[in-house]
């Protein structure tokens, strides 16, 4: 919901902006930029975990063929 609310805010300062121009580059400037840092700050134990797994999994023998055959 914050997230919602930062974009309303940033679009309606995009919408007051004089030119179009200017109300593009405030929208990325204040409102996608921004919000971007934070999804990408907030997902980084995220995707520091999802690295973890795939490096374990990496590591592991794949005894899916004997699992079938016993």
């Amino acid at each position: 919901m914050v997230a919602v609310g930062w974009l309303f805010v940033a679009l309606m300062i995009a919408v007051t902006e004089t030119s179009v121009v200017a109300g593009i580059l405030s929208f990325l400037f204040y409102g996608l930029a921004p919000l971007a840092l934070f999804w990408w700050v907030v997902g980084a134990p995220a995707r520091r975990a999802r690295s973890v797994r795939m490096r374990q999994a990496a590591h592991q023998p794949d005894r899916r063929d004997a699992e079938a055959d016993q």
